[in-house]
Parts: structure tokens; sequence; C-alpha cells
């Protein structure tokens, strides 16, 4: 069989159709699981919600990787959790285990060996435990105080011995956890991005303008009664596309860009050393506050067509500068 000029010849069409039994079993799996959630899973809801401490997810072979999914759900979503091997455990990895924590047991029979070695230990110790099986009348399912009926009619392998639907049932009995618990928590988009820095959302969520701005000698500005040249080789020195051109007091007064040059430089009666920039600055920039997210900033440049914004106080004092490019290097867009 590993040779390629022995496999079997299959037709397209007889791939297709065993892939679409499989989805179609496992649906049907599902379907049988939605229908079995009550008073059991809101059981097991209410106690982890009352977890002083970690929920700990364990499972042997494929029910251990589902296990591992669901710490990381639910870590990311609210409920401090992490995986510990079972077999690992009964050599020393119990120690992770303290008394205020809840386990979290998968075995699709039921009858895991290594599962079943610390439940004892655990029991001591006064864990609370929440089975997820395919047989409520398991061993494992007696001995949790509360068990998940996780069972399927049957397995999309027709052999029926890969895990297949039931690794897909006991994944998305875990997502129902998270997801339960995540609204019963009030969990917010801004919680998840706390637990997400280096991620997309948690970068539009958690990045201020405040974070990424230029200030200080960074910030191109100019008095009003600068001339068009000035501000030209301000702009040039800053690099950021314009300058804000401000009073004494350092209050925006108007912003020049490069735009603003451009339609200068077409107009054959402007004489750039002559003529002040305020004679040719925008007086309506748009503007943004430095406790403003990043993401606000790209938002305004999309709307408005523009590349750099200027950041202002309360009193609209000049306290910062940024482009697309600042976006850009922040990942924010």
């Amino acid at each position: 069989m590993n040779d390629p000029a022995q496999a079997p010849k299959v037709h397209d069409d007889a791939l297709v159709a065993s892939g679409r039994t499989v989805i179609a079993v496992e649906a049907q799996a599902l379907a049988a699981l939605q229908a079995r959630i009550g008073a059991e899973f809101a059981a097991a809801c209410r106690l982890m919600l009352a977890c002083r401490g970690r929920v700990v997810c364990t499972g042997m072979g494929k029910s251990g990787h589902i296990a591992k999914k669901i710490a990381a759900t639910l870590a990311s979503t609210g409920t401090p959790a992490f995986f510990m091997h079972p077999g690992e455990a009964s050599h020393g990895d119990l120690g992770m285990v303290t008394d205020a924590d809840l386990v979290l047991a998968l075995s699709n029979s039921g009858e895991s060996d290594e599962i079943l070695a610390i439940v004892p230990a655990l029991k001591r110790q006064g864990n609370v435990m929440v089975s997820m099986t395919g047989r409520p009348d398991s061993s494992l399912g007696r001995l949790a105080d509360v068990h998940l009926d996780a069972s399927v009619p049957a397995e999309a392998c027709p052999l029926g011995l890969a895990p297949t639907s039931s690794t897909t049932a006991a994944l998305v009995l875990g997502d129902a956890l998270a997801v339960a618990l995540l609204e019963a928590r009030g969990f917010t988009a801004e919680d998840f991005a706390r637990s997400h820095p280096a991620g997309s959302l948690g970068r539009k969520l958690l990045l201020h303008i405040r974070d990424i701005m230029h200030t200080g000698d960074a910030v191109p500005t100019v008095p009003a009664d600068a001339s068009t040249t000035t501000a030209l080789l301000e702009m040039t020195r800053k690099r950021l596309g314009m300058t804000a051109v401000v009073d004494a007091d350092g209050v925006l007064q108007g912003v020049f860009t490069d735009g603003d040059l451009r339609r200068a430089l077409d107009d054959e009666h402007t004489d750039l050393h002559a003529t002040p920039v305020s004679k040719l600055m925008g007086r309506a920039p748009k503007t943004i506050g430095a406790d403003a997210l990043a993401v606000e900033a790209a938002h305004l440049m999309e709307e408005f067509k523009i590349s750099s914004l200027v950041v202002v106080d309360a009193r609209r004092r000049v306290v910062g500068a940024l482009n697309i490019h600042d976006l850009l290097r922040a990942r924010v867009v």
C-alpha cells in the first residue's frame, strides 16, 4: 500500500461522497447532542462559575487533544484553565492541581485507566469533577459530580473505530461550555483582547494613539505667520506628509499637507517664499485625541481619504502626529 503504483484507483465522485457522508453522520451526532443540553449542562456551568481556582482539563489519546483545545478556549474566554496529561499526573503532575481547582475529564469510553487512576487522589483533595463521556453509566460517569453525555449514534469512521463523531461532539460540547460561561461572566471583546495582545483583535482594541504617535520634536509644526517654504522644509524634515500650523500657545490653527502644496504649485500666482502658510492650509483638519484607539485613526483616514492626523488635547493644543505608515508598522491596518 506504500507503493503509489499499487494504490487503489478511486473515482473523484467516490471521494466526494465519502466526505459528504462523514459530514452528514457528524451533523446527526451534533443534532442528538443539542437535544441533550439541559439540567446537567447548566449544573456543570454553575460549578465552573463557582470555581475559585482553574478548570483542569484532562484526557488520553484523541480525548486528550480535545481536552487541550477546550482548555485553550476556556482560558481565552475568561475561565482560567490548563491541560494536564493524566499519565503524567500519576508521576508528579498532579501537584499542579490545587484543592480550589475543578477537573474536567474527557473519555469517550469513560474507562480510561490513566484518568481513573488519579480520581481517588483528586477526590481526597476535594476537587469537584465534571466528566464528559459517551457512556453515562461508565466508571468515570458515575464518579463525577456532574456528567455530560457526549455519546453519538455512530462514528463517522466506516470501521467504527477511529474517533470521529465522538471527538467532534466533545469539542462542540466544550465550546458550548466556554461560550455559556463567557456570556454568564459578561466577558467582552476588550476582555478577549487582553488575553490576545499579540493578535489582530488585541492590537485593535488595546493599542492607543499615544502608543504610536510621534511626539516632541518629531511633530511637524510651524507658526501661522511662517512662509510656505518654511512649512515645506518642516514637512521634509519630519516626513509625515504634512505640518500642523499653530499659534503662540501651540493651539492648532490648521494643517498644510502634500496635497495643499501640489495645489499651490499648480497656481502660477502663488509665491511659495512670500505666501504665508496660513493662506494655503486647511482650516478644518481632522484630528484625534491621544487616548483614542489606534483603529479609530485608521477609520478616520479611510473615511476621509487622508493619510495623516494631528493629535490634540482638550484645548486643541498639538501633542502629537501620526500617518498611515505608523498604523501599518503597528499592524493596525
